[in-house]
């Protein structure tokens, strides 16, 4: 089984190779095959990157905003129409079941391509009146953008990141995770096919020194990260010393909260696809799931019987629902959580150990009784591993899932609306739901608070984060100075 780009790399509208590159092999989760072979970034590829970015950026601005519109939306129409081979791709890139790929990941993408298209010609300044005088505003883009893309939801990022940039007037040179390098790739060929002049989307492959390299650049304007919380400390401390913009899209611990009078089954359902679905390599997920005590035995039961129902298997099988996990490093990384865990006295309910259908399968996880103070109560998993808390009052409930340094994500199950309201107004999390988890639509804006992040993306909020306001005075009468 191959997945072989043309080349490593895609730079001012064309495949470029550099094998002096260090080599980068792609592995399919669900076998652990190489499927791919390419090369980091060597600085020759970066400088090349950079250069087409700069060169291309001023032209690009200077166009209509209807007509950056029409080249995205072009985009979004080759994505829908190849929908197929890129899901198999995202599936061969990542582990992720045909089952979500089809649906989530290019999707997506193509939303986000397609709804930035629609806004970039309705983005527009003010006038200010001063009496004789008046001010008005210009929306300017930022110029080169770098993008840093994680492994989770390679593609989906690549174009989240790219749509509203592109549409504002900037160019973007992109780093994929090194772990999941192919679908950005074909993104940049698709709106290489769809009219996208030569330098404006850029991709180059390569780990952290790759992603450093272009942060610390003097011709770089902004700086989009999705990552760890520990990687978005780094490359914001390196942008900062640039003053460089920065988006920050980070991990969190985030509480999905279930009242007594919740829908049962709708939080079940939630709550398993808040830590089960993409395998649990979701950064939004809602991981401490706290229920109100009352309810907490009829939810563990529905929960496990529902849970023995998840078909795992090979994730090109349109009836596999659960996949692997995407290298072995997760792997043991999750499974030595789940090991403490049961150290600490957390109960098992379901899971906690190697799945059977491949070498990079972990199990569906719940544990019960766990402790705010417990290691899984704290700290980002990344797996699918369910930690369930119970709880007595609203106000015990809302003090305890805020007692945390990450602000992503949250989530309120209950049938009083007065309540959900008021409860997700008390939570400290930028993105959250009220009975209902995990969907972003791009009409609305993603991010966080705490160490979560900073910055949004999607939704019209995006144009705030790339681009910038320049005010301008107009004098209508004579100069009145005291000198």
């Amino acid at each position: 089984m191959r997945a072989e780009p043309k080349a490593s790399h895609f730079v001012d509208g064309a495949w470029l190779e550099d094998s002096a590159g260090a080599p980068i092999e792609v592995i399919y989760p669900g076998t652990g095959e190489v499927i791919a072979r390419l090369h980091a970034a060597t600085p020759a590829v970066i400088e090349a990157a950079l250069a087409s970015a700069a060169r291309a950026q001023g032209t690009w601005a200077a166009l209509r905003p209807v007509e950056r519109g029409r080249i995205l939306h072009r985009a979004a129409e080759l994505i829908r129409v190849r929908g197929e081979e890129l899901a198999v791709l995202e599936t061969l890139d990542t582990g992720k079941p045909l089952q979500e790929t089809r649906v989530a990941d290019w999707p997506s993408g193509a939303d986000a391509l397609e709804y930035f298209a629609g806004l970039a010609a309705t983005v527009t300044g003010e006038t200010i009146p001063l009496g004789r005088d008046f001010v008005y505003t210009l929306r300017e883009p930022l110029g080169v953008c770098v993008g840093i893309g994680a492994w989770n939801y390679p593609s989906q990022i690549a174009c989240w990141k790219a749509a509203p940039a592109l549409a504002l007037g900037n160019a973007m040179v992109f780093k994929p995770s090194e772990v999941t390098p192919l679908g950005a790739l074909q993104l940049a060929a698709i709106l290489t096919e769809a009219g996208l002049p030569a330098g404006l989307f850029n991709v180059v492959q390569g780990m952290g020194a790759v992603g450093a390299a272009l942060v610390a650049d003097a011709r770089v304007a902004k700086v989009s990260l999705t990552g760890s919380v520990a990687t978005g400390k780094r490359v914001y401390t390196a942008a900062a010393a640039g003053m460089k913009a920065v988006t920050m899209e980070l991990g969190g611990k985030s509480p999905l909260i279930v009242f007594e009078d919740a829908s049962l089954e709708d939080a079940v359902g939630a709550a398993m696809l808040g830590n089960f679905y993409s395998s649990g390599q979701v950064c939004s997920n809602g991981t401490r799931v706290f229920v109100q005590k009352r309810l907490k035995a009829a939810f563990l039961a529905r929960l496990a019987e529902r849970v023995a129902g998840i078909v795992a298997g090979d994730p090109l099988d349109p009836a596999t629902q659960f996949g692997p996990l995407v290298s072995a490093a997760q792997v043991a990384r999750v499974l030595g959580y789940i090991e403490r865990a049961r150290a600490e006295g957390a109960r098992l309910v379901c899971g906690g150990g190697p799945g059977n259908a491949g070498p990079l399968f972990v199990q569906p996880t719940v544990f019960a009784d766990v402790t705010d103070g417990m290691e899984i109560a704290r700290e980002e998993v990344f797996g699918p591993v369910m930690a369930v808390l119970d709880f007595d009052t609203e106000a015990e409930v809302v003090a305890r899932a805020n007692a945390t340094p990450y602000g992503l994500a949250a989530g309120v199950f209950t049938a009083d609306m007065a309540r959900a309201h008021r409860v997700i107004g008390a939570l400290q999390a930028g993105t959250t739901w009220i009975n209902a988890y995990n969907l972003t639509p791009v009409e609305a804006p993603f991010g966080a608070v705490k160490a979560s992040g900073l910055g949004r993306e999607n939704g019209r909020a995006a144009v705030e984060h790339y681009s910038r306001v320049k005010s301008v005075y107009v004098g209508l009468g004579p100069v009145e100075a005291p000198y």
